[in-house]
């Protein structure tokens, strides 16, 4: 594939192929791919050089997309999503379901985010949750730019949307505890 910049739809119909690519999120430029994909994610892993194998968060377009991964939704969860839609919030919830070890690499739990983002959750919308690692090599700075990300990743991955400079703070995270609350991580 041409290292012309892609479209957000062009981005759509790749990632339902099964590409990864690298597109400007709600924070930074992530590195994206399907979720529910267990080969896809392996091939992120590698291509970001990941040894510890912690897990990635996955954004979604909306708390539907919970369902997905047998997290039911009731109020505990659905408070710090609906709590924190300025900031962005990646929220880890429990996920012990064995089909989705591939995700939360032992933890039995996953960090969810729906991103307050028109253009991003749209893409979420026609591609279904798509695991978001920052664009970077494990231990390296988050590309800032399309350009910083083509010289982590050159042609290892299939596809680049522009975004201009991004330059922001990653998401808050946070853990729900099992009485409920929430404690902050970052």
């Amino acid at each position: 594939m041409s290292m012309a910049h892609t479209t957000w739809d062009e981005a759509a119909v790749l990632l339902r192929a099964g590409k990864v690519g690298i597109i400007p999120t709600d924070t930074v430029y992530g590195l994206v791919g399907s979720a529910l994909l267990p080969e896809v994610v392996e091939r992120m892993y590698t291509i970001k050089q990941h040894r510890d194998k912690k897990p990635y968060i996955v954004l979604i377009s909306s708390f539907d997309a919970l369902r997905e991964f047998n997290i039911q939704l009731s109020p505990r969860i659905l408070a710090p999503f609906s709590e924190n839609t300025e900031t962005p919030t990646s929220i880890i919830l429990p996920c012990q379901n064995p089909a989705y070890a591939y995700l939360h690499r032992g933890t039995e739990s996953i960090a969810f985010r729906i991103p307050n983002h028109v253009t991003l959750k749209t893409l979420l919308e026609q591609t279904g949750p798509l695991v978001a690692p920052s664009a970077n090599p494990s231990g390296l700075p988050t590309a800032k730019t399309v350009t910083e990300a083509r010289e982590y990743f050159g042609d290892t991955v299939d596809f680049y949307v522009d975004g201009g400079t991004l330059d922001n703070p990653p998401s808050r995270l946070l853990r729900l505890r099992e009485d409920g609350s929430t404690e902050v991580l970052r």
